[in-house]
């Protein structure tokens, strides 16, 4: 990692961390939008995925569930996340990698991963360290492998558009609403596939965006 390890918690505050799972579950239904991530991704036997902003974990055992076969790891900045996220995966009874790590410095190696799974990571990142996140997953990524990402996108539905503002001033979450990120893809040297699904929330709405890195 850099010097600037500076990062935002799963619900803004520390303190809430112990909440964040039960909040997803069932104020988001977060089971719903991480198994259709899961369902796009296509992961085979054999391959190497990273969970990029991990948080807790729910995803990253998610993935090993749907192919166990898969070598998974999960990456996030926020060790007390992740301390929550081994005793999940040691209570699924699933093998898998979790790292400490800022999303914007991966410590991996170029071509590392065939894919790289992100969900509601983006939203916590200045614009400026979502482009140098991108860059990364791009590096880390081996030519073919695809990086897919859940998180807020332009506001749709009333409630939506009302919420939107109140997550502006917690969030970093400005470019997501001007469906930007697709276009940061684009700019980090994906092959964009744009927004392949949408779900409400009752923080806003959110888009599943897909990117290809080209094969040699």
């Amino acid at each position: 990692m850099n010097g600037n390890t500076k990062y935002i918690p799963a619900l803004h505050w520390k303190r809430l961390t112990p909440l964040y799972d039960p909040l997803l579950r069932w104020g988001m239904r977060e089971e719903r939008f991480k198994r259709e991530l899961i369902r796009q991704a296509q992961i085979q036997s054999g391959q190497q995925v990273l969970d990029l902003g991990c948080g807790t974990a729910t995803l990253t055992v998610m993935i090993k569930q749907a192919q166990k076969g898969a070598q998974v790891t999960g990456l996030d900045a926020d060790f007390d996340a992740l301390k929550i996220g081994q005793a999940k995966a040691e209570k699924a009874e699933v093998v898998l990698t979790l790292d400490h790590g800022m999303a914007y410095a991966l410590p991996y190696p170029d071509v590392s991963f065939d894919r790289v799974l992100s969900s509601l990571m983006f939203h916590h990142l200045t614009s400026k360290d979502k482009m140098r996140t991108m860059r990364e997953v791009h590096r880390v990524l081996r030519p073919g492998g695809s990086f897919l990402v859940v998180d807020f996108g332009k506001p749709r539905g009333l409630w939506s558009k009302l919420i939107s503002p109140l997550m502006a001033r917690l969030e970093e979450v400005a470019d997501n609403h001007k469906g930007l990120l697709i276009d940061m893809m684009g700019q980090a040297g994906f092959l964009p596939a744009g927004a392949t699904a949408s779900f409400h929330t009752i923080f806003g709405t959110l888009y599943l965006y897909q990117g290809r890195k080209q094969s040699s």
